[in-house]
Formats: C-alpha cells, structure tokens, sequence
C-alpha cells in the first residue's frame, strides 16, 4: 500500500541520527516526513533545519501552524510546540510538556496514528528516555508499519530499547537501513502519496481552528 507520512522521533544523540538518515534517502523520496527532536524550548528555530538541509536534497521546512502536508519534503517539529498531524496539515499546540518534552514524540506519533492508521510509519531512534515507545505502540496497533534503531548502533540505546520492549514486532535495523527500508516503502505512484481525506480526496492547505 502507498504510506501517508513518515514520523521519526529522537533525542539524545538526535543530531547525528537524523543526518544519517535524511543523507541516506534518495533525492526521489516523496512521502511526507515528520523529525521530532526534543530540543530545549530556546533552541534556535531554524537551527536543525538548516543543519539537515546541508544534508539532503529533499526539500526541509520548519512547521508552522496549519502548514499543509506536501509530499517531498521533510517538515521538522519547532522548539516548544507539540506538533500534531492531521488529514492533510499540522497543527501546533502550546499544551504542558509530556514527560518533560514538548515537542513530545508520543503526541505526534499518537496524532499521526489517528490520522493516518495503516498509512504511517513510525520511526524510533537514539534517545535517552522512553519518548515514542508508546506513540509507536499507537502506529502499529492501527496497522503502521514500527521500525526502530538497532540500540548498539544508537548514541543512547535507552529509547529504542524501550520502544522494542514496547512494540517487539518493530523491525529494528541500523539507521542506513532504516533509510532503505523508507525508499523501499516510498515505491507507489506520487498521486497515491498526497495525504486524502475520508473520500479520497487530494487534501491540502485546510485551515479549521486549532489550539495552537
């Protein structure tokens, strides 16, 4: 089946990570791809998106509110936001920290999830707490396809060996892997990759209220 999005949440270790994957997936890659790094709340907004744009020719943009979902590119959580998907566009939200975190992975991953179902794929890697073990437990028990890092190859093993605990069905490779196995995943037709609504219908740019 064609994928909606791709949401990958990190942490500690985060920086390295994401640069290995974004610079492993193929200039062609065009489903949709969420990177939630936790980041101090006065991070430098555009920092981890330049960084990663050195990176990789895909297209790297920080979300904003209401930004729509647009296939090709990758679309990075901003500092102290929540980020959540819905059909089509992002939302921001300004709620408490979850586990000390915001952007928290498992509010993204959860959003997505409900969102998407069997269309996400969620993505762990290194980390050092248990961020997104539960958000992937959400991905695929609505049908999504689980993957986390090998926790030998991470920087801090602690949060993919929580999400494999957590989803021990999750297919767990290297972080090059990962990236193949997103190329290979990203094979249907470009049309089938745009996010729908519930009647199929090519969804973007909606703008209903949000909580941001």
């Amino acid at each position: 089946m064609a994928h909606s999005i791709v949401v990958v949440g990190t942490s500690w270790g985060g920086l390295n990570a994401l640069r290995e994957l974004v610079g492993n997936l193929p200039a062609t890659f065009r489903t949709p791809c969420v990177l939630i790094q936790h980041r101090h709340r006065q991070s430098d907004h555009y920092l981890l998106s330049t960084f990663l744009q050195e990176r990789t020719r895909l297209a790297v943009t920080e979300v904003e509110d209401k930004m729509p979902i647009e296939p090709g590119t990758l679309f990075v959580a901003p500092a102290d936001y929540h980020l959540l998907v819905d059909r089509g566009f992002f939302t921001l939200s300004t709620d408490p920290p979850v586990r000390y975190s915001r952007p928290s992975i498992d509010v993204t991953f959860y959003s997505a999830a409900d969102a998407y179902g069997a269309g996400t794929i969620g993505v762990v890697l290194t980390g050092a707490n248990s961020d997104g073990s539960r958000g992937l437990r959400r991905i695929f028990d609505r049908g999504g396809v689980a993957i986390v890092q090998e926790p030998s190859t991470a920087e801090s093993p602690t949060m993919p060996a929580s999400a494999i605990r957590c989803v021990p069905a999750a297919q767990v490779q290297p972080i090059a892997q990962i990236a193949a196995t997103l190329s290979s995943l990203d094979s249907s037709e470009k049309d089938d990759r745009v996010p729908r609504d519930r009647n199929g219908e090519a969804k973007r740019g909606v703008s209903p209220s949000g909580n941001a």
